[in-house]
């Protein structure tokens, strides 16, 4: 039986696993035990990694359409890659090169997302390129970029966790996302140390706490500036390491001050007794972590929001100590690494922005072209998306690695813009939601059939390892790059294997602040992975990158003032209820992947809303009844599931599923100024129960 080490498909935990392929049995998963990020576990996401790759309609052929009204009927790949490309080419030539536009995906490998990148730039031209990683972690890289000079997601590795003596984790529930994270915050505590969770829900990671703060959605920012007028107010701020190793304290200061504790406790409902316990812990312990997740992020503020969260970090002397600092926990796959190497629309890769002239002299003499050729940065996702098919956004759209049908805010206005497209082509494994509305579909490797690199929340580089062959008909990303930049006469390499790719990233990426240059298929083999920057070869990686100084041009930390504003929709007469979103154990993301998993799809069924048994009762709403839940922008139909874990002006509904059920139909796109970020986690709604149906089940909701 042929063994094949490798890692977990899902979140960016790339928590170790062997694949076992006994010939014609299904491969079978077994954990690894020489990975710390999983160190023998895995969730159950993990334990049925395999199954997806069998899942009945998988695809093994390209589709397409004759014409806008016709089915998707199966077609050859030449014919399928004649299309895409005749069709770009009418189109780049009547509108120009933007008329053509890419979106990729935070779960590509950093060869594909590397390679993407260059695609748009080169071969179509365009700077109308980003992903939905920017529905993920621009927020907090933002926030991360502006405060220490360089956007990793953990201070170090996640081992250091064990030996905190307090974590505080804001808008995160990773005993749900990634389980097998909690091995480490329940080290920690089994060694004293306290966990302090801060959640409007009390999720499965805020029953483990010693401590939950349950804020009104969208006040973060009043809290973590309460949380700091505390520690200041009670001497528990590091004078001595303020002053070596920040600079702009006493603009934070003074927003503080506004902030006494009864005025928190008013905007935030946190009583004032477990904020000044909460900075209490995190000042008294020898090493603490302060850390963010999505429910901080993903707001019109979420810059802001984080920013106020490593102020307090920074005034209690966390970042740039051994097992300590601030750091986030990436979500999709290759988060980190996803948005390091070119998918962004302002960055070229090795963290490089584009519009900096010796960034693009760099990278175009790797690519082997002029830098005047290379556009400019263009539009983030949501205005990516936005913009499809308008009289001055593009006409094309090419898709990797992503399902915005679902995942993307306003969903129903999304849908609409793809279908005004004059041109839709996606890469997918199966038929999506998004790529039943494509013109041409075009079939994908996955994880365990082909090979790569991925960085994980900790900015560990890591080898992906092919188990298996891909069925016959199916190509992988880096395939169909290099056939469509072939037909399209692109300059430069389009190699389709891994390794060649990832040393022409190497070279891309040299002295960019995420510098792979010294990191090798070979180093990440010996090493368990490599951590960046690595410079050169004989750099040993960098697992703490913050201890001598910060990557900043005095070297110094940057603290920012920031004022709570509130949630860009608050709740009134009309909408008088907070929706909050985000995900459940069994399923992962836009669901295109778990929902085909029989264990998984019998364990989370369908779309529901959850919400407080007093906000039912005043809405005649009864458990497991149908529920119409509406905003200002769609309507979703969701079964109730009554919780006394919730807020009772809060309901929260799992993003996982398409059809009448989707959750993205309710939430509002108001961008975040600074990182392009939709406001995912709070808008306003209201609730109506449904007439019950034949078994009682809300149509729809499975």
């Amino acid at each position: 039986m042929a063994e094949t080490p490798t890692h977990c498909p899902y979140c960016a935990l790339q928590c170790g696993m062997t694949l076992h392929d006994g010939g014609p049995e299904p491969l079978r998963v077994t954990p690894r035990d020489d990975v710390p990020a999983n160190g023998g576990g895995l969730c159950q996401k993990g334990w049925t990694a395999a199954e997806v790759l069998t899942v009945p309609d998988r695809l093994t052929a390209p589709l397409m359409r004759r014409d806008r009204d016709a089915p998707l009927e199966p077609c050859g790949w030449d014919e399928a890659l004649d299309r895409v490309t005749a069709e770009v080419g009418r189109l780049r030539e009547r509108h120009g090169p933007d008329a053509v536009a890419v979106f990729g995906g935070g779960g590509l490998t950093n060869e594909k997302a590397y390679q993407l990148g260059k695609f748009a730039r080169i071969a179509l031209g365009t700077s109308q390129i980003d992903y939905n990683g920017r529905f993920c972690m621009s927020s907090a890289a933002a926030a991360s970029g502006r405060a220490f000079g360089l956007d990793r997601g953990l201070p170090g590795p996640v081992t250091d966790l064990a030996a905190s003596g307090a974590v505080l984790l804001a808008g995160g529930n990773p005993a749900e996302t990634m389980p097998p994270f909690m091995r480490h915050l329940a080290r920690m505590r089994e060694g004293g140390g306290a966990l302090v969770v801060v959640d409007p829900r009390r999720t499965a990671t805020a029953r483990q706490a010693d401590l939950h703060l349950q804020p009104t959605p969208g006040t973060d920012i009043a809290l973590a500036n309460g949380l700091l007028h505390l520690a200041l107010a009670e001497g528990l701020a590091d004078e001595e390491y303020i002053a070596a190793r920040t600079t702009g304290f006493d603009a934070v200061r003074t927003v503080a001050n506004a902030y006494w504790p009864d005025r928190a406790e008013r905007i935030t409902g946190v009583p004032v007794p477990l904020m000044r316990e909460a900075v209490r812990l995190l000042a008294r312990a020898s090493r603490a972590h302060v850390l963010t997740a999505r429910g901080s992020e993903q707001h019109a503020r979420g810059t802001d929001t984080v920013s106020s969260f490593i102020n307090l970090a920074l005034a209690l002397g966390l970042p740039g100590r051994e097992g300590s600092g601030y750091g986030c926990l990436t979500g999709q796959g290759n988060g980190q690494g996803g948005r390091e190497h070119g998918q962004k629309a302002d960055q070229l890769p090795g963290y490089r922005r584009i519009d900096d002239p010796q960034a693009r002299a760099h990278v175009a003499g790797v690519w082997g072209v002029d830098p005047g050729a290379l556009p400019g940065p263009g539009r983030s996702a949501y205005e990516l998306l936005s913009a499809l098919g308008t009289a001055d956004g593009p006409k094309a759209l090419l898709l990797f690695g992503s399902n915005p049908v679902v995942s993307a805010p306003s969903a129903a206005a999304v849908q609409e813009r793809l279908g005004a497209l004059d041109l839709l082509v996606v890469a997918d494994f199966v038929p999506s939601e998004t790529a039943r509305r494509a013109d041409v579909v075009l079939p994908t490797a996955q994880w365990a059939e082909e090979s790569g690199t991925m960085t994980n929340l900790e900015g560990r580089v890591l080898r992906r390892r092919r188990a298996v062959r891909p069925p016959g008909g199916v190509r992988t990303d880096l395939e169909i790059l290099a056939a469509l930049a072939e037909r399209l006469r692109a300059p430069g390499e389009w190699s389709t294997d891994p390794r060649a790719v990832f040393g022409e990233l190497r070279r891309a990426s040299a002295g960019g602040p995420a510098d792979y240059s010294g990191i090798t298929y070979e180093r990440i083999e010996a090493e368990g992975g490599v951590f960046w920057p690595c410079p050169s070869p004989d750099h040993p990686g960098t697992p703490r990158p913050y201890l001598d100084r910060f990557p900043t041009p005095d070297g110094r930390a940057r603290f920012v003032p920031v004022e709570h504003r509130g949630a860009a929709e608050d709740v009134d007469a009309d909408y008088p209820v907070y929706l909050t979103t985000g995900r459940v154990l069994a399923q992962y993301q836009s669901g295109a992947q778990t929902r085909r998993v029989r264990r998984l799809a019998e364990a989370a069924p369908g779309p529901f809303v959850e919400l407080h048994p007093d906000l039912a009762g005043r809405l005649g709403i009864e458990d497991g009844a149908g529920v119409r839940v509406e905003s200002r922008r769609g309507a979703a139909t969701v079964t109730a599931r009554l919780t006394g874990a919730i807020r009772s002006d809060t309901v929260f509904i799992p993003f996982h599923w398409a059809g009448e059920g989707r959750a993205n139909l309710l939430t509002n796109p108001a961008l975040d100024p600074v990182s392009r970020m939709p406001e995912f986690k709070v808008c306003a709604v209201r609730l109506r129960p449904l007439p019950a149906e034949g078994d009682g089940a809300a149509p729809g909701a499975r």
